[in-house]
């Protein structure tokens, strides 16, 4: 425990040592405990490179009650349960789509609050820096995943990820407006 706060005030600090050290020791075996809950190795692997990203990139913020290791394993088990609820809302509606049972009747006001979302979001896309909206658009619409991403554009999977939050907060930033009067 002790040791977890000394590596922990340093990560904090700012030192790329003790995060790699952290990197290292732990980035396989939580792999394979996402691995585990998931049941996907490259679900697994996004779910630990994107807590390791958060944790770095707030690491001046980062509250750590307990051991680290422990802390690492509860973000691991929430983002895989948070990954599994994705994925049955995404089969449920495919299944939905699929079976033909698709809702038919849409008010004309659900219409349209649909459509100005969509102009909302589109217009928020298009202010994108190029890039930024390439990462965006093979992650979301295409599917890669950012390992392959990085490789196609060779750039670092922290530059994907990066710029995968930018664009995130970009379109949080855009529609926070809209989704307030609703």
């Amino acid at each position: 425990m002790l040791n977890d706060l000394l590596v922990l005030k340093k990560i904090k600090e700012g030192d790329i040592k003790a995060f790699e050290k952290i990197f290292k020791l732990y980035y396989s075996p939580l792999c394979l405990y996402a691995t585990s809950l998931t049941g996907r190795s490259e679900a697994a692997e996004e779910i630990v490179q994107e807590l390791f990203y958060v944790v770095w990139k707030e690491k001046e913020h980062l509250q750590i009650f307990r051991s680290f290791k422990s802390y690492l394993y509860g973000a691991v088990r929430n983002r895989s349960f948070q990954y599994l609820e994705h994925m049955d809302v995404r089969n449920r509606y495919r299944e939905t789509v699929l079976s033909g049972n698709q809702q038919t009747t849409v008010s004309p006001h659900e219409q349209l609050e649909y459509n100005e979302l969509q102009t909302l979001i589109d217009q928020a896309l298009q202010k994108l820096p190029e890039r930024r909206l390439r990462i965006f658009q093979m992650h979301r619409f295409e599917g890669k995943k950012y390992a392959e991403i990085a490789s196609l554009l060779s750039v670092s999977v922290k530059t994907v990820e990066a710029e995968m939050s930018k664009a995130l907060q970009t379109l949080r930033k855009e529609i926070e407006h809209y989704t307030q009067q609703i």
